[in-house]
C-alpha cells in the first residue's frame, strides 16, 4: 500500500511540475506574469535577453521569463541585488518555471529600469548555448 501511495504522489507531483512548465513555455505566460515593458520603460525585446515577463510581486529578484522572437521560452533570469549578496541574506529554492536547465550564466549589471540598483543576473538557460543566438538581436 505504501508503494502505491508513493507512486501516486510522485506521478501527481511530476504532472504538476509538467503542467507548470507548460504554462510558461510559450509567450505570454499565464498570470501572475506581466510583460516587463508594460511595467517599466524598457523595449518589448531586449537583445541578449529576449522578451521579458515577471510577477511584479517578486521584484526585484524575479524570476523573469525570457522568450525569443517566436515566443518560445529560452531562459529564466534572476536579478539579485549585490547589496543582498552577503552572509545575512539567502536566496533559497530559486525555481526554474520553464523546466530543465541546460546551463547557467552569472554576470554583473549596474542597474536598469525596473531594477535600478546594481545586481547580478543569474540566467538559467533552457536552450543549449548555440541556441542563445535566438535572443541575440
Amino acid at each position: 500500500m505504501k508503494e502505491l501511495v508513493l507512486a501516486v504522489a510522485l506521478t501527481t507531483g511530476s504532472s504538476l511540475c509538467a503542467m507548470a512548465a507548460d504554462q510558461v513555455t510559450k509567450a505570454p505566460p499565464a498570470a501572475p506574469y506581466e510583460q516587463v515593458s508594460k511595467l517599466v520603460k524598457l523595449p518589448d525585446f531586449l537583445p541578449g535577453m529576449g522578451q521579458l515577463f515577471v510577477d511584479p510581486t517578486t521584484l526585484p529578484a524575479g524570476p523573469f521569463l525570457a522568450y525569443d522572437h517566436d515566443g518560445k521560452l529560452v531562459s529564466t533570469i534572476y536579478m539579485l541585488p549585490t547589496k543582498d549578496l552577503n552572509p545575512d541574506k539567502r536566496f533559497d529554492d530559486l525555481a526554474s518555471p520553464g523546466g530543465n536547465v541546460d546551463h547557467v550564466d552569472v554576470y554583473y549589471n549596474a542597474g536598469h529600469p525596473g531594477v535600478e540598483e546594481p545586481h547580478v543576473h543569474v540566467v538559467l538557460w533552457h536552450v543549449a548555448a548555440p541556441d542563445e543566438a535566438r535572443v541575440a538581436k
